[in-house]
C-alpha cells in the first residue's frame, strides 16, 4: 500500500470551537501520543471583535496521564516545530490558521491559549493531529 496522509495520522479533539469574550486561559484536552512520534496542533481563529485582543499559545508536556508531572515548553525549543510565538496571534489575525508541532519524548501534551485585552467575542478552536504512527494504517 502506498504511504498516504489519510492512513498515517490520527486527529484528536483539542479545543472545542468556542466564543471567548473575556480574559481567560483556554486549556485543551490532554493529548495522548502513545503509538505516534509527532503531534501537530492546528489552531484556527474566526471573527475577533475586540480591537486589542491578544492570544498567547503555551504548551506543556509530561508522562502522567493527568499531567501531574507537567512542565512548560519555552521558546526556542528543540521539542517544537515552529514556535510558541508563531502560534500566538492578535486581533489583527481574524479567520486565520496557526500550527505548532511537538516532537519531544513525553507521552502527553496540552495546549493552552490565553487571552488578554479581550473585551468582545473571539472564535477559537484547535485540533491535534498525531503522525508517524508505530503501526499503520491508523484507525
Amino acid at each position: 500500500m502506498a504511504r498516504d496522509l489519510h492512513n498515517n495520522i490520527a486527529v484528536r479533539r483539542c479545543i472545542d470551537p468556542q466564543s471567548v469574550s473575556t480574559n481567560t486561559a483556554i486549556v485543551s484536552q490532554i493529548i495522548d501520543r502513545a503509538g505516534y512520534e509527532t503531534c501537530e496542533f492546528l489552531i484556527t481563529s474566526g471573527p475577533i471583535a475586540s480591537g486589542t485582543a491578544v492570544f498567547t499559545a503555551t504548551l506543556e508536556h509530561g508522562d502522567s496521564a493527568t499531567l501531574a508531572d507537567t512542565s512548560a515548553i519555552t521558546d526556542p525549543s528543540s521539542l517544537l516545530l515552529g514556535t510558541l510565538a508563531g502560534a500566538s496571534f492578535t486581533f489583527s489575525s481574524p479567520n486565520s490558521q496557526f500550527r505548532l508541532g511537538y516532537i519531544g519524548g513525553k507521552r502527553y501534551v496540552r495546549l493552552t491559549i490565553t487571552t488578554t485585552s479581550n473585551a468582545a467575542a473571539a472564535l477559537i478552536a484547535a485540533l491535534a493531529v498525531l503522525g508517524a504512527p508505530a503501526k499503520a494504517p491508523t484507525p
